[in-house]
């Protein structure tokens, strides 16, 4: 059973930083595109940054382009999102997911073969 457990979240004040970690059980992240995506209240789940299995190239959104981080631990089969500079805006559930059979393109358009529950991030003005 796949389980993408997400930890980290918080209130923290604008201008902050916080760093998420997804520890993954059941499959094996250095496999799999991993990927951060972010709902905030009344809005649709948009993507954050994702991470190639095989290479470990990296994309962001425009959004958090220079302030966020996606990063991966093989050994400890967990991937992170660091969080830098955060503004109200960045206040949202955030999860993270692994790709599904679409593959890199697939992730970006948040085609994803499995997901956490999220855990949310506060960021006070």
């Amino acid at each position: 059973q796949v389980q993408l457990v997400e930890s980290g979240g918080g209130l923290v004040q604008a201008g902050d930083s916080l760093r998420l970690s997804c520890a993954a059980s059941g499959l094996t992240v250095s496999t799999y595109h991993m990927g951060w995506f972010r709902q905030a209240p009344g809005t649709v789940p948009e993507f954050v940054a994702a991470i190639a299995w095989d290479d470990g190239i990296t994309e962001y959104a425009d959004s958090v382009k220079g302030r966020f981080t996606i990063s991966r631990d093989n050994a400890k089969n967990t991937v992170y999102l660091q969080m830098n500079s955060l503004r109200p805006e960045d206040t949202a559930v955030y999860y993270c997911a692994a790709a599904s059979g679409g593959g890199w393109v697939g992730l970006l358009r948040r085609d994803v073969a499995y997901q956490g529950q999220g855990i949310m991030v506060t960021v006070s003005s």
